[in-house]
């Protein structure tokens, strides 16, 4: 047998072939990476999020938790991200930012190889200590007022 019927000799076996990586898979992992860093309350606006926890109920819903608030186009080696995140209140919104960038870059490119080319991040709300996160099926319960 000739060479070329055999293969080429010379390459390794993990680079015959070719991997690709769904838009999905990269935004999970940079959900769940942007929810790792303190000072992030949640990703997405408060109607993604209600109209999420009603399609995690059913079964094949539309999208998990974990990539709600997050779009990534993925190409052949790079990928770029956009997030909108709901932040705490207090807490300094260009640190937080910048933390969240950091840990997407870093969880992205180890765990999937594809160079991050930018992190965009929309801070769409802000949570304050007494809000509620109107992720509640049930009306807002009645407050007491004080005279």
């Amino acid at each position: 047998m000739t060479e070329s019927a055999l293969g080429d000799p010379a390459r390794e076996p993990a680079d015959r072939g070719r991997t690709s990586i769904a838009d999905g898979v990269v935004e999970k992992i940079a959900g769940l990476a942007a929810r790792e860093v303190p000072g992030v309350h949640a990703l997405g606006s408060g109607l993604a999020r209600t109209l999420g926890s009603v399609r995690d109920r059913v079964p094949g819903g539309a999208r998990a938790a974990a990539s709600r608030g997050v779009k990534a186009e993925v190409g052949e080696v790079q990928t770029a991200l956009d997030m909108e995140l709901v932040m705490d209140y207090g807490v300094s919104i260009r640190a937080v930012a910048r933390a969240v960038r950091e840990n997407v870059v870093a969880s992205v490119e180890r765990m999937t190889g594809l160079e991050v080319v930018e992190v965009n991040i929309a801070v769409i709300d802000v949570k304050l200590p007494d809000e509620d996160d109107g992720d509640d099926e049930g009306p807002e319960p009645a407050r007491t007022r004080l005279q």
